[in-house]
């Protein structure tokens, strides 16, 4: 087994003075710690679909539905899907935004796996799965690459599994 978390680059000041940015594009480009990421963010889990929230969930929630035999299903920025969708709006630091997703994305009862890469507030992970219990579909469980644990972002997903590869 690769030890895929050295892949993780630290960079200092990044987007800002002060922030240590946590750059997974090393662990992307290593085949074999993408590979292993992919198989545990659904590890044991049964689902017939995967949401990925844009935009870096897209890079990771896409192979885990295509090796898992999955759907996938894409959460977008408010404004950018072509048809009917749902809408929720979260809290950012400063001020608010909206996330959508097509309305007819899921059949009722299905089973999704909710994917993105780092769990920092929980804002947006929660906005998605108010998406997906408004589509008529069970969120099975909410999987994370990494996790803010200081943010205390797993707060905002009560009664959830909510998993995470690890926590910085």
């Amino acid at each position: 087994m690769t030890d895929w978390t050295a892949l993780i680059r630290d960079v200092p000041d990044y987007p800002k003075p002060g922030i240590l940015f946590k750059d997974i594009t090393p662990l992307l480009a290593d085949h074999a710690g993408f590979t292993q990421v992919v198989d545990e963010l659904a590890d044991g889990l049964a689902f017939d679909k995967v949401v990925g929230i844009e935009a870096r969930g897209f890079i990771l929630a896409a192979p885990v539905a295509y090796r898992s035999g999955a759907g996938f299903v894409p959460v977008r920025k408010k404004g950018k899907l072509p048809a009917d969708t749902l809408e929720a709006s979260y809290e950012l630091e400063y001020g608010s935004a909206a996330i959508e997703v097509h309305a007819d994305a899921f059949n009722p009862g299905e089973r999704v796996l909710i994917v993105d890469d780092v769990l920092a507030t929980g804002g947006t992970a929660a906005a998605t799965v108010e998406l997906v219990r408004r589509a008529g579909a069970e969120v099975v469980a909410v999987s994370f690459l990494m996790e803010l644990s200081v943010l205390a972002g797993r707060d905002r997903l009560p009664g959830l599994d909510v998993r995470t590869l690890v926590s910085v």
